[in-house]
Parts: structure tokens; C-alpha cells; sequence
């Protein structure tokens, strides 16, 4: 396991087209998957795309871990998401204050609107193909690792940039906020092998 350079926004790799994977079981593959959770986890994240290690496949990993602001029963084990595809979002949609380790080293939060649900199909690390369905902060992360596999930043999606904020703010005045904690509550982790 490696712990990677994560790329920073402008570099022209994170805006780059992302390979299907084809062979699950390549070293190269293991070798992505052992960087990104690496990476991931010592960037104190908790979602993670190929692209932002300059890997270009469409690979991402997800892992909400316990802290402070996050119990355990509102953690969530590693997931990894090879070829993902989003099939459902729900139409009902809220604001959570977003940061990402690729935009500022993740020193740069803003609101961004998206579904509170998310549902979509993917293969995991030994090629079983499997849907999952989830909400909260899971649900989130998932639609921003994804958006990175289609070359999209946070910062593309802001509700209202004059909210954006520096960590230090975000984190005395809104990660803790009732809001902030109230739409990050996941409630639904569905997983299906198909």
C-alpha cells in the first residue's frame, strides 16, 4: 500500500476520460485500490477516485469512518465501486457543506445541492457486480467520488459561492451544525449482488 500525491484542481488529469476496468484482477488494479484507501485514509477523507492519484480508471472508494462527528452506527465499512453507473437519484435534494482533498487540499468548503438518495450499479474489487442504494453523507460522497470519474469538481456545483469558506470556518461554524449533521444522517445502506 502507497500513500499517493493527491492532484490538485487545474491539473488537466483530474479533467481527463477514465478507462472502464476491464481485468479485476490485474495487479494494477490492486495496486489502485491499495493507493486510494491509503491515500484516503491519511488525508483524514472519506471517499477517494483513481483520477485523484492520477490513475485514470473509473474506480473510487468510499469509507465514512467514526469521529467526533460521526457514531458509529452513521460509519460505513470500505467500499470500493469499479464501473460504477448512477441508475436512480431521488428527486428530493438538500444542501451539505462539501470540501475535497483535490481542491485546496481539502481547505475549501462550500453548499452543494444534490439528491438525498442515490442508487447505482457497480462491480467491486472481484468483479461481482452489485447495486447499492444508500443516503446521508454515504449517498453523498458516492455522487462526489462518481462525479470525478466524469472530470467534475465540488466547486462546479456550489449552491451559493458566497458561502464558500475556509476548513477552519467549516469546521467551528458548520460541521457540527444541526444541518450540516441533520442531512449527513444515513438511514438506508442497500446492497444487492446482481
Amino acid at each position: 500500500m502507497a500513500f499517493r500525491e493527491t492532484l490538485q484542481i487545474g491539473d488537466v488529469r483530474l479533467k481527463a476520460l477514465n478507462q472502464e476496468i476491464l481485468d479485476f484482477n490485474s495487479e494494477k488494479v490492486k495496486q489502485i485500490i491499495e493507493d486510494l484507501t491509503e491515500t484516503m485514509r491519511q488525508n483524514g477523507l472519506i471517499g477517494m477516485a483513481g483520477p485523484q492519484i492520477g490513475e485514470n480508471y473509473q474506480i473510487f472508494v468510499t469509507e465514512p469512518r467514526e469521529s467526533p462527528y460521526r457514531t458509529a452506527d452513521q460509519s460505513d465499512e470500505l467500499r470500493i465501486f469499479i464501473n460504477p453507473k448512477i441508475i436512480e437519484t431521488s428527486k428530493d435534494e438538500c444542501i451539505i457543506f462539501e470540501g475535497c482533498g483535490s481542491v485546496l487540499n481539502a481547505t475549501l468548503f462550500g453548499p452543494v445541492m444534490r439528491p438525498n438518495q442515490i442508487t447505482l450499479e457497480a462491480f467491486d474489487e472481484t468483479g461481482k457486480k452489485f447495486r447499492f442504494k444508500s443516503d446521508g453523507i454515504l449517498g453523498r460522497v458516492i455522487q462526489h467520488e462518481y462525479d470525478h470519474l466524469i472530470g467534475v469538481e465540488f466547486t462546479e456545483k456550489v449552491y451559493d459561492y458566497k458561502q464558500l469558506m475556509s476548513v477552519d470556518f467549516y469546521k467551528s461554524n458548520i460541521k457540527g451544525s444541526e444541518q450540516q449533521l441533520k442531512n449527513s444522517i444515513i438511514t438506508l445502506k442497500e446492497f444487492t449482488i446482481l
